[in-house]
């Protein structure tokens, strides 16, 4: 089947991400709700299709039906036609492969008669769940142009914060443009440089194909970081550096997640949403369908984002409101995002918390602590109900649908309730 452009992008979209807690229980990390109306995955999916890149598989693993129904058909992303598609492909049993993704890299192994069948000329391997603008086609020149066999997006950190990534070693070879990738090392305890990968990566079919041979294990997990990088370097592969020096959302804490939504806010915003060229699936959870937002005439709307479908009889200040939203008289929503549908009654206080799908708040509740810069959100898990009064502290947690009478007393910071 012959590639417009050459390249199969597969994007990474099956993981969990424990450190996004009660977030990503029903759901994977590239699934989770995003900015008011998006999903994460709905950013490299935006990007692949304003580079004119169609042909695209989705790898996914876990829970994976919140995912299946976001992508749909792909026609969100013009990605429906004779030569191009979105293809899901989660872990599948049959003569030869009958386990789980192990790893990044496994999940590529796996579907390897995939790409052999689609023949391109470059892969694009993408992470699924990162906030950035990027256009494709720039990294695919370069790696062209460098003869490459591999060729990473990588972004420049503080050294305090580059033990959690893996980083290069680039040389001068292209100036700000990228160069030969010197050294590597994945999540050092002790970093010597600070060139961190994005988990974008541009390989030639034929390298990749002999990287994953070689690295391939029928016991451990195969990362691409990990494994397949360093042995491609081992082999004195070309492996080259592609610098990428715009914003980057990484989102794998909560307070990550948090921080890269408010990012939206503020009088200059370091996310210009509009600009950025986003489609989402508007028939996923019926978006499409909702009423207009209506504001209340005792209802306030400051530095926020409030969508289709929310009523506003409240105050609701540096926060973000998916669809459906009601906020009820004389309540009070700062520096929060609430998912969708969630009902919030009468002079309640809801400060710095995340609440998932279709929470209801009952009357007088104060949910979330001060708010201050070094303060974790409150974390309110789907389908559950708040008793009224109630008294939620900041950095507790509530895990999704809990039983009444696992809510019966305030909860002081820090506690969980599972």
């Amino acid at each position: 089947m012959k590639l417009k452009h050459g390249t199969l992008a597969m994007v990474l979209a099956g993981g969990r991400v424990d450190e996004l807690n009660v977030l990503t229980y029903y759901r994977p990390k590239s699934a989770v709700p995003f900015g008011g109306f998006a999903r994460i995955i709905d950013f490299p999916m935006s990007n692949l299709m304003n580079s004119g890149l169609e042909r695209v598989a989705i790898l996914s693993q876990y829970r994976n039906f919140s995912l299946i129904n976001h992508i749909g058909s792909g026609a969100a992303w013009d990605m429906i036609g004779r030569n191009r598609g979105v293809s899901i492909l989660p872990p599948f049993q049959g003569s030869e492969e009958s386990s789980w993704y192990r790893g990044t890299a496994d999940a590529v192994r796996q579907n390897l008669d995939f790409i052999q069948y689609h023949d391109p000329e470059v892969i694009l391997i993408l992470s699924g769940d990162h906030v950035y603008k990027m256009d494709y086609r720039e990294i695919i020149a370069y790696h062209r142009y460098k003869d490459a066999d591999l060729t990473v997006a990588c972004l420049e950190v503080p050294f305090d914060k580059a033990h959690r990534f893996g980083v290069a070693e680039i040389d001068g070879e292209d100036g700000e443009i990228g160069g030969r990738i010197l050294r590597y090392s994945e999540k050092p305890a002790e970093p010597e440089f600070n060139w961190a990968s994005m988990t974008i990566y541009c390989f030639r079919p034929q390298a990749l194909y002999a990287a994953l041979a070689a690295c391939s294990s029928d016991d451990n997990e195969v990362e691409f970081g990990r494994d397949v990088i360093p042995k491609m370097m081992d082999e004195g592969r070309r492996v080259y550096g592609f610098k990428f020096s715009d914003y980057w959302g990484y989102t794998r804490t909560v307070a990550e997640y948090w921080q890269t939504n408010m990012d939206l806010l503020g009088p200059e915003p370091a996310i210009r949403i509009e600009e950025w060229g986003i489609r989402t699936n508007l028939e996923h959870r019926a978006i499409r369908d909702y009423q207009p937002l209506k504001v209340g005439p005792e209802g306030a709307v400051h530095d926020s984002l409030v969508y289709n479908g929310c009523v506003i009889n409240g105050i609701v200040e540096h926060s973000i409101l998916f669809p459906g939203v009601q906020v009820g008289r004389g309540s009070v929503v700062k520096d929060s995002i609430l998912f969708f549908d969630n009902v919030i009654g009468e002079n309640v206080s809801i400060r710095k918390t995340i609440s998932d799908v279709e929470v209801t708040f009952g009357d007088g509740c104060k949910v979330g602590g001060a708010g201050g810069s070094g303060d974790l959100p409150t974390l309110i898990g789907g389908s559950n109900t708040i008793p009224a009064s109630l008294s939620i502290a900041g950095n507790c947690t509530l895990y999704p649908r809990l039983s009444p009478d696992r809510l019966h007393g305030d909860l002081v910071g820090g506690e969980v309730v599972k």
